[in-house]
């Protein structure tokens, strides 16, 4: 079983895709795309971390159908858009506002993480090693040393597993300001 990030698919949303993601054509073609992307990674038994914002400008039975068809066992920390007809999905567990785990790397090693559909500048956990997730900005924020967004538009529209998340951490230009003014990456 392995565990996934994603924020910001934004199902159903017509007006996001016009103005942000044409070049899938159509909101029909966006959300075909996607959910192709995500069950291209996810397996039946895998665990997704969605960081809000699911769907905008869907029908109930849209969010319904579209959630039926996307592997793994889905959880989510609530966005923005997500209103009851997101929020009364069949999720694993009841959506929440942010969340703190822990998901092993490779080499076995517990890596924390802070989970928000929002960007912090500091979190819970900051100064203890706990690493930030968070989508709502669409790539328009650069990743730092120990946060990023994992939000379709920063992840080539599909989920990412915790490798990606602390590659891209690592290759990430900037510390967090609370670090980089103490001379700390």
């Amino acid at each position: 079983m392995a565990t996934y990030f994603t924020a910001d698919t934004h199902f159903g949303d017509a007006d996001l895709v016009r103005r942000r993601r044409s070049a899938f054509g159509s909101v029909e073609d966006h959300d075909e795309a996607l959910v192709a992307r995500w069950n291209a990674r996810v397996g039946a038994d895998d665990e997704v971390w969605h960081l809000g914002d699911f769907a905008a400008e869907a029908s109930r039975t849209h969010c319904a159908a579209i959630f039926r068809r996307l592997n793994g066992v889905k959880r989510l920390v609530r966005g923005n858009h997500d209103t009851n007809r997101v929020l009364d999905l069949p999720w694993a567990e009841p959506p929440v506002d942010s969340a703190r785990i822990s998901v092993m790397d490779a080499a076995g090693r517990p890596q924390r993480l802070f989970l928000s559909h929002y960007p912090h500048r500091s979190w819970p956990g900051f100064w203890r090693e706990t690493r930030h997730l968070y989508g709502h900005t669409h790539a328009c924020l650069p990743d730092t040393s120990r946060s990023c967004d994992v939000g379709v538009d920063a992840q080539d529209y599909r989920p990412v597993d915790l490798a990606e998340v602390l590659a891209r951490q690592d290759a990430a230009e900037q510390a967090p300001e609370e670090m980089a003014i103490r001379g700390l990456r």
